[in-house]
């Protein structure tokens, strides 16, 4: 009697070597890390650049109301419907370093005459009211014409501050956005006022 398995002719299937089940494996992988990374990474771009983006706060130009280390939130929409407002913080490239971020508000707005004088801020020759300091505005500012597509900073720490007195008005094209929310430190939490 004859052995039928010496007589099957059909081929023996191979089997899988390592090298291939590893690079299959690999490729799977790999697809599924490009299809959940690249969306997140341009989704996080998109973000960065249009929406909002988080920011820290160097030195004490801001305090008592934003500290040094203070993290930020800071909000691209709001001024692409509207101009900044007289008592917003806003993050700005220096006018005298344009890869430097400075955090400022802004207290004249174009057309306006901003003079400086006797511890107080004078818009068009009216005491602007400051509820937000705990300290007056030293020195004298001759009065200076905000000019048009532009406004004047100045920190809330007045003598602490690089800001408008030094250089200037700045262009609403320096203006990255408006400081919104405070996520830390956690006892800082909430809303830039």
């Amino acid at each position: 009697m004859e052995n039928p398995e010496l007589h099957d002719q059909s081929p023996i299937p191979e089997q899988p070597t390592d090298n291939s089940t590893v690079a299959k494996i690999l490729g799977h992988w790999l697809r599924e890390v490009l299809e959940t990374i690249i969306p997140a990474v341009i989704i996080a771009l998109v973000i960065n650049l249009f929406l909002a983006q988080a920011t820290q706060v160097y030195g004490q130009s801001m305090e008592p109301n934003l500290h040094h280390s203070q993290r930020l939130v800071v909000e691209k929409i709001s001024y692409r419907f509207h101009g900044p407002r007289r008592g917003d913080v806003v993050v700005l490239k220096s006018p005298q370093n344009g890869s430097e971020l400075l955090i400022k508000r802004v207290v004249g707005l174009p057309g306006e005459t901003v003079t400086i004088h006797d511890g107080l801020v004078y818009i068009d020759g009216v005491p602007l009211a400051e509820p937000y300091l705990t300290q007056g505005t030293a020195g004298y500012v001759e009065p200076t014409v905000v000019p048009p597509l532009h406004v004047y900073v100045l920190g809330d720490n007045r003598n602490f501050s690089n800001d408008s007195r030094s250089f200037g008005p700045v262009p609403l094209e320096n203006i990255v956005g408006r400081a919104w929310f405070s996520y830390w430190p956690v006892d800082q939490v909430g809303f830039v006022h």
